[in-house]
């Protein structure tokens, strides 16, 4: 899922926010940004530390695979349809108010994953969770923003960057030694003293500030959007056990598509005052880095929902070593993008747009030949490698054409609405996805009714001893194949890039 990344435009966000005019000690400043790094990053390794927990959760609390979607669906559906509410509500309310506010309800969310009995009260905490992220995220970038003014900004940036990538890269490693070491209930109760810890620095050292231009909340645009994007997830979900002519799936895809549309609707209605100004996408380059992400991040999020599965379940890794085998995906991510801007800045982002996405594309295509059981170095780490330098080649000049393409008064919600289209791509992969894996693993166990199929793809992913080899076999095949899909997304989303940006100078050199 997204969780392994930041969202292409979280510094866009930081850029976009007018430094406000108190004068602050440099300590001061610097435990702020501190706060913020902690805050950010605990949102963002609860997303990858989790994906590494699912095959144990699963077993644990003897979840089906539809279940276990809903662990991270839960999380992704709160965050990225409420994720606008939260900046706009932390620009009206003031920053800190509303981070701190995100951390008690994150924090109190966390506490309840890590006790919870049974798989409905874990989804219904992780709900929670993402309420809290959605408030959090964007509150931290802003406060980070109205802290630094424009001499000091770029320097706080690279500090935030690099301390974001080196937590990204010891999340999913660190998650599977609690996994593998306590239990899976550990990797919720790790965000207790990092929650105390931010929120304590924000409340100490930080200043308020607020944006007295600010618009009231889109109250009506986020309930629609949440209530379809739900419904479209729960369809897509339910197709394995009830199939895709069940009545209540298509009602629900029919309830989730009038949701979208009235979404559209109240938001052009709104103009301006809307929490995605539709006016924005009147711009090609905006309209189409948003296609671009979708589809970039459509097939990330899927690609690394199932890709642990593989891993733990086909190749015997310990959940330690499905963590230490995404280290470099997070690293070159993480540190490969200052290169890439560089780069970027000299050739242009439509060349750089169509080339990432085509060698992330390549790196997920390999996954969908390999055999987990062979050394990790000939088998995965060519194609996190690959994977981790086209995200690292994307990222740069799509935040740059985002923010370039809305201008300077817009660059801010524009960057908000591109990260909330990267998490709505990783939500609607999840949940796609699994229908389609079904139906290839359904295909490959010949002489199965449904019904049959998906108990036994729940007890090969469960890990249960009952799963029987020709199930395992069929759920080899159809991870091969499933993930040809996200390969298939990312290089579309590569040529999105070279059909759809506007072609441009790069700079001269000086």
């Amino acid at each position: 899922m997204i969780g392994f990344a930041r969202p292409p435009c979280d510094a866009g966000v930081i850029e976009a926010t007018p430094a406000f005019d108190a004068a602050l000690s440099q300590r001061r400043k610097w435990l702020t940004l501190a706060a913020t790094v902690i805050g950010s990053s605990m949102a963002l390794l609860d997303g990858s530390v989790v994906n590494i927990a699912l095959p144990a959760i699963q077993q644990a609390l003897n979840a089906d695979a539809a279940a276990t979607q809903w662990i991270v669906n839960a999380y992704l559906l709160l965050l990225g349809a409420l994720v606008l509410i939260g900046g706009s509500a932390a620009d009206l309310y003031g920053r800190r108010r509303i981070f701190v506010l995100g951390i008690a309800v994150f924090i109190a969310a966390s506490i309840v994953c890590g006790l919870s009995p049974n798989i409905t009260v874990l989804i219904a905490s992780r709900a929670v969770q993402g309420f809290g992220a959605a408030l959090l995220t964007p509150a931290s970038l802003a406060m980070l923003g109205a802290t630094f003014g424009k001499h000091e900004r770029s320097r706080a940036i690279g500090i935030w960057a690099g301390a974001g990538a080196l937590m990204m890269a010891a999340g999913p490693m660190l998650g599977g030694w609690l996994v593998d070491q306590v239990s899976w209930r550990a990797i919720f109760l790790l965000n207790v003293p990092l929650a105390i810890a931010a929120a304590g620095l924000a409340l100490r050292f930080s200043c308020e500030s607020s944006d007295p231009r600010a618009k009231q909340l889109d109250w009506g645009g986020a309930a629609s959007v949440a209530i379809g994007l739900a419904a479209i997830t729960w369809s897509l979900s339910a197709i394995p056990a009830s199939g895709f002519r069940d009545k209540t799936v298509l009602a629900a895809l029919g309830v989730g598509a009038v949701f979208l549309v009235s979404f559209v609707v109240i938001e052009a209605r709104l103009h301006e005052r809307a929490m995605m100004p539709l006016s924005l996408y009147r711009s090609r380059d905006f309209s189409a880095t948003n296609a671009l992400t979708l589809l970039l991040y459509f097939a990330l999020g899927g690609a690394l929902y199932y890709l642990p599965f593989g891993l733990i379940r086909l190749g015997g890794y310990s959940a330690t070593q499905a963590g230490a085998a995404l280290l470099p995906l997070a690293l070159i991510m993480g540190f490969g993008a200052s290169f890439a801007g560089t780069v970027a800045d000299r050739l242009g982002p439509r060349l750089l747009l169509t080339v990432g996405p085509i060698v992330a594309a390549c790196g997920l295509a390999m996954l969908a030949f390999v055999d987990f059981g062979q050394p990790y170095w000939i088998s995965v780490f060519p194609s996190m490698v690959l994977l981790g330098a086209g995200m690292a080649i994307t990222v740069p000049p799509l935040t740059s054409t985002v923010m370039g393409a809305a201008g300077k008064a817009h660059a801010g919600i524009a960057s908000g609405v591109n990260n909330a289209v990267a998490r709505v791509g990783g939500l609607l992969a999840v949940a796609a996805l699994g229908a389609a894996f079904f139906a290839d693993f359904l295909y490959h166990l010949a002489g199965t009714t449904p019904a049959q199929a998906n108990e036994a793809l729940n007890a090969v992913m469960s890990g249960q001893a009952s799963a029987g080899a020709e199930a395992i076999a069929a759920f080899e095949r159809a991870l091969h194949a499933i993930m040809l899909v996200p390969a298939g997304c990312a290089a579309l989303a590569g040529v999105t890039g070279w059909m759809w940006i506007e072609p441009r100078r790069a700079p001269a050199s000086s």
